[in-house]
């Protein structure tokens, strides 16, 4: 097996546990491969070390929260290489460990005891296709405090047409992240859909929609001199101009993840018992 490490660089806690998980993994004699900018912080593996968007390998572990699971997913996406994620972060819904059941966790990885989860994204088009999104894209005023008109359509049959601070597509991943705290559904990731969540409407009757994933979902901005911005997971910016269209469609690219267990109801609880704060 030829396994990936990247981690997230801005916690010791989580460059620490990369390298001794490192460490763990070159006694198994596993072929490893290191991100570049993990190696540069750790000072060392720079014979085994490649950029992100070139590595080669079975699997990637990310050692961080959902932002470094998004962030891998992004410069892999096609490949079809499942991450394990390692939750260094706050809540981590896409993350399978904690970090205390890690080397437990691999030994059962290089046991073959898992099986690959497959997640759904959204392709994203302005006049040009935009990297996929695997949780969701936000819609949202360059300038605070100021309002956005929009209308949406699906399947070419409008759906609404309202103001509001910004607009969330998310898919089913997605649907526990920015959507959930905008008031949407949370989304059984095994669910065929796309969810359309509103951000804060001037609409008494604008509500979140649940609409099939097998739909094109189009998005116009109509206010003349307002600009807006498309956020595509957190790690990709899009300007969005007056009577410009946003198209989404089910991408054929699908997010890949290593799972031991399956308990998404389970993970939900327990992430949301404390809303993101630690005890």
């Amino acid at each position: 097996m030829n396994i990936g490490i990247v981690a997230r660089l801005d916690t010791e806690d989580a460059v620490r546990l990369a390298d001794k998980i490192v460490e763990f993994l070159q006694e198994k004699k596993i072929n490893l491969t290191i991100d570049c900018s993990l190696s540069l912080k750790l000072g060392k593996y720079k014979e085994i070390s490649c950029e992100l968007e070139d590595m080669d390998v079975d699997m990637i572990m990310a050692i961080g929260g959902d932002g470094t699971i998004l962030r891998t997913q992004n410069f892999i996406n096609g490949k079809k290489i499942p991450i394990f994620g390692i939750n260094m972060g706050t809540v981590g819904f896409l993350t399978e460990i904690e970090p205390e059941d890690v080397f437990s966790a691999l030994e059962e990885v290089l046991a073959g005891n898992y099986f690959i989860e497959k997640r759904m994204q959204l392709r994203v088009c302005h006049y040009q296709e935009l990297p996929s999104a695997l949780n969701e894209v936000v819609i949202m005023t360059r300038k605070p405090a100021k309002m956005l008109h929009i209308e949406i359509s699906v399947d070419d049959e409008s759906v609404e047409e309202l103001r509001a601070d910004g607009l969330i597509i998310a898919t089913p991943s997605g649907s526990t992240a920015y959507a959930m705290s905008a008031g949407g559904p949370i989304v059984d990731p095994r669910v065929n859909a796309f969810i359309i969540v509103p951000i804060c409407p001037f609409k008494l009757g604008a509500r979140p929609f649940v609409v099939s994933n097998q739909s094109e979902i189009k998005v116009k901005l109509l206010r003349k001199g307002k600009k807006a911005m498309a956020v595509i997971d957190g790690q990709f910016e899009e300007e969005i101009n007056y009577m410009d269209e946003v198209i989404f469609k089910k991408s054929d690219n699908y997010a890949f993840f290593i799972r031991l267990t399956k308990a998404f109801y389970k993970r939900v609880r327990e992430k949301l018992t404390e809303g993101g704060i630690s005890p």
